[in-house]
């Protein structure tokens, strides 16, 4: 058999130069795509190098995410527009093009969707720690709808009824929604997070017995690095359920300390102390005194109670103040012949008495 003749073998009724050809024509129009997302990138990649513009960057991220193989099936069936093909195999390759161009579609907006979420997180992680937070939701919601919409669309243009699948998927969801209710639960708790920003990421709480800073925020579960050193990982909505200490939210540290003097001191002594201790507090940077109060009697001291507010929260800074504090009143009382009371007990012996016969 020549050559020619070969070209004119009829498959499928159609001869092999037409399958020939259109294969070659779906693979010449893929090749021409690949060569145009080439020089768009690069173009596309000198212009962002000279602004400042997002825009460009956003449509390199679009283009990268073109993938050639789902195209092949689009070009595919452009190139079987030269043939007389069966109706059955014609359909198949209009649901394989339909299929291959809508997934192209959706990592086409997912690329996009990326890109914005990465952009809005640079501009705003380092002044507001809640996008981080607000973030890993949005994502998740977003590429949900996407990916919805896309499959929808998809299978709307494939000729299926997609009213009445979602009626059935509404029925449906509800026995699922019934079985994997605690994960909803969880999910719907870091939406509620997320809106109600109680804590965001780096935002130091105290949960029960637990503290620590937090370090992210999931869909399902919160993890919060302690001061030991491990990670302490909580259930959404059971976080949501417990009382919850903020520190971050500290705007003011509120302290109260007491301490106690000897019953020995003399009344002069004991008035002038809540003055004295007033001038120590206000010599400190970062605090206003709030009062110092003669508050009871101990059982082996006369009790003050004193109370001071830090206007910075930190907490080392509050530990170096009230340490300077501390140390002042110690100087000052040693110098002013004051003693501080520690336990004591003073045991009285009486001598018994003369008995009648003596």
């Amino acid at each position: 058999m020549q050559f020619s003749d070969l070209l004119e073998l009829v498959i499928a009724g159609n001869s092999l130069l037409k399958w020939l050809s259109a294969i070659g024509a779906a693979l010449l129009v893929n090749l021409l795509i690949a060569v145009l997302k080439w020089v768009a990138i690069n173009r596309l990649s000198a212009i962002a190098r000279r602004t400042t513009t997002e825009i460009d960057d956003s449509l390199i991220s679009v283009i990268r995410a073109t993938h050639q193989g789902l195209l092949l099936f689009v070009t595919l069936l452009i190139g079987s527009r030269m043939l007389e093909l069966p109706v059955r195999l014609d359909q198949v390759l209009k649901g394989a093009a339909t299929i291959a161009f809508f997934a192209q579609v959706g990592l086409w907006g997912s690329a996009g969707l990326n890109f914005w979420l990465a952009g809005y997180r640079a501009r705003t992680l380092q002044t507001d720690a809640a996008a981080a937070t607000s973030l890993a939701a949005l994502s998740f919601i977003g590429r949900v709808v996407l990916w919805a919409l896309v499959l929808l669309l998809m299978l709307d243009n494939l000729g299926v009824d997609v009213t009445a699948m979602v009626a059935g998927l509404g029925v449906g969801g509800i026995a699922v929604a019934l079985a994997v209710q605690n994960i909803l639960g969880d999910l719907f708790a870091s939406l509620s997070i997320v809106i109600d920003k109680p804590f965001v990421i780096g935002d130091f709480i105290i949960v029960d017995d637990y503290m620590g800073t937090v370090e992210h925020v999931g869909l399902k579960t919160t993890r919060v690095r302690s001061l030991g050193g491990e990670q302490l990982v909580f259930s959404n909505s059971d976080l949501l359920k417990a009382r919850l200490r903020n520190y971050k939210r500290m705007r003011e540290r509120r302290v109260v300390f007491k301490f106690g003097v000897l019953y020995e001191t003399d009344d002069r002594r004991l008035e002038a102390i809540p003055l004295a201790v007033r001038q120590i507090i206000e010599r400190q940077p970062n605090t206003r005194f709030d009062r110092a109060h003669f508050a009871g009697f101990g059982e082996s001291s006369l009790d003050y109670e004193v109370v001071y507010w830090m206007l910075d929260p930190d907490y080392n800074l509050f530990m170096d103040t009230q340490q300077a504090i501390n140390l002042d009143l110690l100087r000052q009382f040693r110098a002013e012949g004051i003693g501080f009371a520690y336990p004591t007990r003073t045991l009285y012996m009486a001598a018994p008495e003369p008995s009648a016969t003596a």
